[in-house]
C-alpha cells in the first residue's frame, strides 16, 4: 500500500479528533461518535486548537484520503497527563482507520514522525494499554516502559519513552511530504 506522509496542519484538526477517538479506544469505552473526544475534558488537550508552535504531527494519505496520524503536543503545567516526563518531552498519540490496521500504515507513520521529532525534541513519550498489540511496535522502534498506571477506564497502561541520541534543534526538519510503501514497514 503506497501512502503519502505529510505534516499535520491547523486545518487537519477535524481529522485529528477522529484519530483521537481511535487512539483512545473510545468505541470500546461506549462512545458512539467519532468526535466524542471533543467532549471529554481529559482528552481535549491532545487536539484542541491544533497548530501551536510545539505541536508536531504527520498524517498518512492513501491517494487524497487521510487514513492515519501520529501527533504530539507538549502537555505542561495544568495540561500534564499521567504520561508527563518533563517540559521538553511531548506526548504522542497514534491511530489508523480500522480498515487500514495491520497493513504497515502505523509503522510508516510512526517512523515518519520520529524522523521529524528527533530534530525538535530530546525524547517523545506515549501511553499505551497493556493489551494493545501496538506495544510490540513501540518496543521494536526503541520505546521503553518507564512506568505503569491505571488508565482513565480502570485498566493497566504503560508509560513509554523514546529518547533520541542526536537531538539538535538547529537541524533542519525533514521534508513536509514523503511517499512510502507502508506494506514494507
Amino acid at each position: 500500500m503506497q501512502i503519502t506522509i505529510e505534516l499535520a496542519r491547523p486545518q487537519d484538526e477535524d481529522f485529528l479528533w477522529v484519530m483521537l477517538y481511535y487512539a483512545a479506544n473510545m468505541e470500546q469505552d461506549g462512545a458512539t461518535s467519532q468526535y466524542a473526544a471533543k467532549e471529554h475534558s481529559y482528552l481535549q488537550k491532545y487536539v484542541a486548537n491544533w497548530g501551536a508552535p510545539s505541536d508536531l504531527g504527520v498524517i498518512g494519505y492513501f491517494g487524497s484520503t487521510p487514513i492515519g496520524a501520529v501527533w504530539s503536543r507538549l502537555l505542561i503545567g495544568d495540561q500534564q497527563t499521567s504520561g508527563y516526563v518533563d517540559d521538553q518531552t511531548p506526548e504522542l498519540a497514534i491511530a489508523v482507520l480500522p480498515e487500514h490496521v495491520g497493513k504497515g500504515v502505523g509503522t510508516a507513520l510512526l517512523l515518519g514522525y520520529l524522523e521529524r521529532a528527533q530534530a525538535l525534541f530530546p525524547a517523545v513519550a506515549l501511553n499505551v494499554r497493556s493489551t494493545n498489540p501496538a506495544l510490540r511496535l513501540y518496543q521494536r522502534l526503541g520505546f521503553t516502559v518507564i512506568g505503569e498506571i491505571t488508565n482513565r477506564v480502570g485498566t493497566r497502561s504503560y508509560n513509554m519513552i523514546r529518547r533520541f541520541e542526536q537531538h539538535d534543534p538547529a537541524t533542519a526538519p525533514a521534508p513536509s511530504s514523503t511517499q512510502t510503501d507502508a506494506s514494507s514497514s
